[in-house]
Parts: structure tokens; sequence; C-alpha cells
């Protein structure tokens, strides 16, 4: 896609139906206010719907404690003083700031030293081109067995490796981020996510069976068999859609990665050769504190490297890492002239990052006051509800689940917030009409993922909305959601064809966890 000098955009070839939409749905979304402005409108907005709901009375009762819950008025006497109480403390305590800085911190240090550089035209060089969506997609839905790093390191990483291969960066942030966020109930591995959804299931499904258990490996067969399709259905929207509606990539000189030479100097491979020293010792480390049963990186109450120190701060581990591998790079290579150079990479880094502050402190506030209000739980609740009034069949009620799950997503961003709302009311409904609890968890995992990338809700949506005017300056909010809406589309259709294959023919979800009981 081609901006001209008013900042409309063409097509570099017939745009197509699908074009043209996607283009309507980027001209509207760009034509709102600074993503800043827009947070801090639809804040304002919340405290004007918090005062009409709760003079009208709104309210829903909670499925599991059976407790009436009211909307909050935001503009009464008592929510003003919360307001101002907790306005610096929902910036401060906000889950994506602190990290996103310290990641970025690290990775900065890495970045600055041109160690990234030379690893990723390396890794382009080994690469086939034609496999390099696909890699770049899987090591996304991969990452979230790590929390959160892939959003705060693959997908800046994603978009440098696509410039070095001479593709747009912006399609390398787009595959990457479908493939972190809408792909994040999808593993080859079992995850912090898989146990505490089990846990969930388990105290919901114990309302009609107390005997039963939902493990962490009850959706194990099916997350493995999503993780190759989400890998795959990324992969063309990426290369059939994304890219055809992206402009050949012109950056200016300074944009990182451009260097199409792929010769070494002895002082960069001097410098590979050590941070690969500090690399082995790191993973000595690292698994000297996980390998014995009380190592260290574990939990030390149950010995359990899922809910352990290691997995809760994955994302220092690696910003640890990848300063001390950019620092031993940089003094090797000669980049790093002494420890002033290394604390300028730093602040070179926290420079760009200000975008990104700006727009958290009002999603912070936004975030914050409509968890205040009850309104995301009263709307969620309301759906569950509407739902479960509803028996169209095993499959279709899957199905419709899945849409609803999808729905709410777009409202309340927190997975394990919903489940712990919706998991009461449909995991002990489905159960008496035959429906196993790991089939209802996995139709809820699916809606609760495909949504991720198109809500500006989620708190990392800002995040990767801030990497992608790193690379395109006009881009807004309506230029990430256009450019993520094929994703979630293809996504919830061949995820929900997937699910079809799989109660259709009773396929098990995990050990011992059927479809139908």
């Amino acid at each position: 896609m081609i901006r001209d000098d008013n900042g409309a955009t063409t097509d570099t070839a017939a745009p197509g139906r699908l074009g043209r939409i996607l283009n309507a749905i980027e001209s509207a979304g760009n034509r709102l206010p600074h993503p800043a402005l827009l947070f801090a409108w639809m804040a304002i907005l919340v405290l004007i719907l918090s005062a009409v709901c709760a003079l009208f009375g709104v309210s829903a009762t909670h499925p599991v404690s059976g407790e009436r819950i009211d909307t909050v008025n935001l503009l009464s006497g008592e929510g003003i003083r919360r307001i101002l109480a907790g306005t610096v403390t929902n910036f401060t305590g906000f889950a994506p700031l602190g990290t996103v800085l310290v990641a970025m911190l690290g990775i900065g240090i890495a970045e600055r030293s041109g160690l990234l550089d030379v690893l990723l035209k390396r890794l382009v060089m080994a690469a086939p081109t034609s496999l390099l969506t696909f890699f770049v997609v899987l090591a996304g839905v991969l990452s979230s067995i790590a929390v959160d790093s892939g959003y705060v390191v693959l997908i800046p990483l994603a978009a440098l490796v696509f410039i070095a291969a001479g593709r747009h960066p912006v399609a390398g942030i787009a595959a990457a981020f479908a493939g972190v966020s809408a792909g994040f109930s999808a593993n080859l591995l079992i995850g912090p996510l898989d146990a505490l959804l089990a846990g969930l299931s388990t105290e919901a499904v114990r309302f009609v069976n107390p005997d039963y258990e939902v493990t962490a490996a009850g959706n194990w067969w099916f997350i493995i068999a999503s993780t190759f399709l989400i890998a795959v259905v990324v992969t063309l929207v990426t290369e059939f859609v994304t890219e055809r509606r992206l402009a050949p990539a012109e950056l200016p000189p300074e944009m990182p990665g451009q260097d199409d030479s792929s010769g070494e100097t002895d002082a960069e491979r001097r410098g590979l050769r050590g941070a690969g020293v500090v690399t082995l010792v790191t993973l000595a480390l690292i698994l000297a504190g996980l390998v014995p049963a009380d190592g260290v990186l574990r939990d030390p109450e149950t010995g359990s490297i899922l809910r352990s120190p290691f997995i809760n701060g994955i994302v220092v581990v690696i910003a640890l890492w990848a300063a001390l591998c950019g620092v031993v790079y940089g003094k090797l290579s000669g980049s790093f002239a002494d420890g002033g150079d290394v604390i300028r990479s730093m602040e070179r880094t926290m420079e760009t990052m200000a975008v990104y502050l700006v727009l958290m402190f009002f999603a912070a506030q936004f975030v914050a006051w409509f968890g205040w209000t009850n309104l995301g739980l009263i709307t969620a609740i309301g759906g569950s509800q509407l739902l479960a009034a509803i028996d169209p069949g095993t499959l279709p009620l899957l199905l419709i689940f899945v849409l609803l799950a999808a729905g709410i997503n777009l409202l309340i961003g927190s997975a394990s917030a919903k489940w712990a709302i919706m998991g009461p009311v449909f995991v002990p409904m489905l159960y008496l009409l035959g429906i196993s609890p790991e089939a209802t968890q996995m139709a809820y995992r699916i809606g609760d993922s495909v949504t991720n990338i198109i809500t500006p809700l989620m708190p990392y949506f800002a995040l990767v909305l801030a990497f992608t005017q790193q690379y395109d300056k006009r881009a807004g909010l309506g230029t990430l959601i256009a450019t993520m809406i094929p994703y979630s589309i293809a996504l919830l259709l061949a995820w929900s064809a997937l699910l079809t294959v799989w109660v259709t023919f009773d396929l098990p979800l995990g050990p011992g966890a059927p479809i139908s009981l």
C-alpha cells in the first residue's frame, strides 16, 4: 500500500474486493484521533457510561457466588476519590509497562552493539526464503511458553529479519503479532496457561462431579495440531494478503538491517564467539537452577517449573542475557569503547519508547476505570447467560461458544479472568449435555485467542502499534486493525474447522481427555 502526500492509500496492484474493504477500514480507523487521545476519550466515555448505567440499575448476578454485581458510578464522590488516588498506580502498575521497559533495556544493548544485525544477517542467509515467514510465525506461537516475551522480543526482531531479507518490516510485525497473540492458545509444550485454565475448569466441573479433574495436558493433542495449523494459515495470509497491500520497503538509510553486505569482519566474528560463550554459560546456569528437584529457579514450595520464578521472570532472564551478550560483543568487536557507550545505548533505546509511554498512561487509566465500573463483568455474564439458554447440539453449541468468547475478548483481555466467569456457567452445563470440560475449555481458548490482535484493549496492542510506527510514521489504529483483520478471520475459520474435525471424529483432545463423555 502507498500513501500519497494527503495520507490517502492506494494499492500497488489492483486492490480487489478484499483490498478495498481493508483500505476502507484503514482509512476510517486512521481518521480516529491519535491513539493516546482515543484512549483518553474512551476513558471519559467510561465515566459517563458508569453514571448512566448506575442510574438505571444495570447489574448482573455472579454465576458462582450468586452475588449481585452492580455498575459502579465513577462520577460519584467515592469514584472521583478512587480515580485521584489510583491514577499514578494505574500507570506504574500496568502489567505491560515494566515488562516492556526492562526487556527493551537489555535488547537495546544487543541491538546498539550491532549483535542483532549480524545475527539476523546470518539467520536470513541460513533460512530458506520460502520458509522465513513460517519460522517467524512458529517462533511466535511457541513463545507463549515464555509468558509475554514474544511481544517484547520476537515482534521487533521479526521486523528486522524481514528488512534483512528485503521484505517489508510491517509484514514481519504482523506475522509475528499473529503468531504470538492470536496463536496464544497453541503450543507444542504444556505451559502456564494450560495449568491455570485447567485449575479453573476443575473447580467449575466439580459443581456437578466432585471427583472430576481437568489436567494441564487436557488439550495437549489439540494444541499441538493447532500450532502447525496457525503457522501455515498466518504464513499464507502474510504472503498473499498482507504483503500485497504493502508498498515495497523503501526505508530511510539509517534504518537498521538494510546493509546488503554479507561479509563479517574478524572483530565481528570475535564478538560472536564471545556472545556464544555468554549464551552457553547462561544456559548452563539456567539448567543448574531447573534440573535439580530443589533448584533455585523452581517454585520453592511445590518444585514446579511451570509456576516458578524462572517462568515468571523469563523476560528479565532474556533481558539480562541480551545485555550481557551485547556488552561482550560490543567490547570484542569494538562497537563499545567503554561502559559509557553501554549506558548511552540504553538511553537511546528508551528515547524510542516515548510514544509507547504516553500511550500506556492513557491506556492504563482506561483499562483500570473500565474494570472498576464492572461493565465488562456485567457484559460477560449477560452473554454467558444468553448462550446458556440455547441448546443447538454439541458442535453448533461449541462453535457458538467460540464466537461468544471471541466477542467478549474484545471487552475483557485476561484469559483467566474471563474463564473464571464463563467456566462455572458453561462447563457444568455442557457436562450435563455429555460434553467434556476439556472440549468446552478448548472452544473457549480458540475464541479467546483469535480476536486478541484486533482489539485495542489488549494490553500489548499499543506496543505493537508503536513498533509499526517506527517503520510507518502515518500508521494509526486503523492501519494495525485493518492489517490484522484478515488474520483474525482466517484463524477463526481454520481453527473452528479443526475443532469441527475433532468433534466429528470424536478424537481425544489430550491424554485421557475425550470430547464426549
